[in-house]
Formats: structure tokens, C-alpha cells, sequence
């Protein structure tokens, strides 16, 4: 994906989408239009193409929601990105990080999302994939518009997940602010991030979802330090 002037300026826009996005469950009937899920394809197919990946949107459809569709907590969830790629070391990683970027564009479209990585049908998402048999699916991003627009997480605090050498300049400090509104299973923030000079490392701890978990983090803590400012290490 080559950044451009107007990529630059949506940075922006992404970044107030990441502080407006919060997990919704219910949705209004109101369908997808057309130009929306144009949109939302380009943006998919940019992701697969830069990494490999096989991530598909599907409409008005509920076969991979069983799992979820009937809790009473959810409502009117009709459109989803299942989340599959090539099964590789590092596809969790790859597939949280796309997701997390769908999931900020989505929200500037004017759209909400949930990210669902255990209350799916597999079966079901399996079935309406067009990845190869062999590709791996972590889960799957609800997407529409929302009943409301969520409530934020509670989250940790910046110390208890990251450390400086030093005194943190604003950039690292932006960045682990960023990180903490990034969704994470169950909540849990296992994170830990490290920095010293321009030198930052991340680290999640071991679990079913750790490996999207930590993508779903690198990208917030992208998005908020700004890649110019540092390397992973």
C-alpha cells in the first residue's frame, strides 16, 4: 500500500477513529451499501495483497454467527470479515494487524465493528471462505452500523504494560496510549513494551489469540507513536 498525500491526511481520521472505536454487538438492519462495501474491499484487498493474506468480506450472511446470533447480548449482526490467511508462523500476527486497520477504516466510514475470535461458527466461516482448504481462520470482525456507538474498555495503566530507558519522549508515550485501546481477548492487555532510544520491542504473553493480540496492539501503537519516530527491535 504506497502512502500518498491523501493516505497522510487520513492518518488523521484514523486516529480520531481509534478513539471513537469501542466494541459494538448490536446493529441496525440497515444493509451495507454498495459504495461502503466497494470501499471496504479495496482496503481488504490491499491487506491481502501486502501480506499474503486471504481476508474476506461477506454481507448478509449469517452462517459463521450460530455461535454468537442468538446470545441476547447481540442483535441485527448480518456482515462480517472472516480473517484467514496462509498457515505460517506469523499469520495470527498478520491477521491482527490488517484487522485492526479494517476495523479503524470501517469506524470512519461511519460503521462499528466487534472483533470475534471464539463465539463463531467455524463451519460456517469455513464454508463461505474462498481461501484454500489449508488456510487458517482466527475469527472473524462483525462490521455495520451500530445501535449505538459502544462504551470504551477499562484498561490498564500505561506503566503496568510498558517502560523507557530514560525519560519516554511523547511519541512512546503516545504509542502505548494507543496500544491500551486496541481490543485484546477478554480484555486481558497482556502486553509489555519496551523502549530505548528509537528502539521498541513488544512482547505478549502466551495464549489462544496472544499472536493477533499482538498484531491488534503494533498497529494501535503505530498509529499513535508514528512509524517515523521508531524501529521494532
Amino acid at each position: 500500500m504506497k502512502t500518498t498525500t491523501s493516505d497522510k491526511e487520513a492518518i488523521m481520521t484514523l486516529q480520531d477513529a481509534m478513539q471513537a472505536r469501542h466494541t459494538v454487538r448490536k446493529y441496525k438492519k440497515e444493509p451495507l451499501s454498495a459504495e461502503v462495501v466497494r470501499q471496504l474491499n479495496e482496503r481488504i484487498q490491499a491487506h491481502n495483497e501486502k501480506y499474503g493474506l486471504r481476508i474476506q468480506l461477506v454481507t448478509e450472511n449469517t452462517d459463521a454467527l450460530p455461535g454468537i446470533i442468538g446470545l441476547t447480548m447481540t442483535k441485527g449482526v448480518r456482515n462480517y470479515m472472516i480473517l484467514a490467511g496462509p498457515n505460517t508462523p506469523d499469520v495470527d500476527e498478520k491477521l491482527g494487524y490488517s484487522s485492526a486497520d479494517l476495523m479503524l477504516y470501517a469506524q470512519t466510514l461511519g460503521l462499528n465493528t466487534w472483533w470475534v475470535g471464539g463465539m463463531y461458527s467455524h463451519k460456517g466461516a469455513r464454508r463461505n471462505s474462498t481461501a484454500e482448504d489449508s488456510a487458517k481462520i482466527i475469527g472473524v470482525v462483525i462490521v455495520g452500523y451500530g445501535e449505538t456507538q459502544g462504551v470504551p474498555h477499562k484498561s490498564k495503566a500505561a506503566e503496568a504494560v510498558s517502560s523507557y530507558e530514560g525519560v519516554a519522549p511523547e511519541w512512546f508515550q503516545a504509542g502505548v496510549s494507543a496500544a491500551l485501546l486496541a481490543p485484546t481477548a477478554m480484555n486481558q492487555q497482556s502486553f509489555t513494551i519496551k523502549g530505548v532510544g528509537d528502539q521498541v520491542s513488544m512482547t505478549y504473553a502466551k495464549g489462544s489469540f496472544s499472536g493477533a493480540d499482538l498484531g491488534l496492539c503494533k498497529y494501535h501503537f503505530e498509529l499513535g507513536a508514528g512509524k517515523e519516530n521508531f524501529k521494532w527491535c
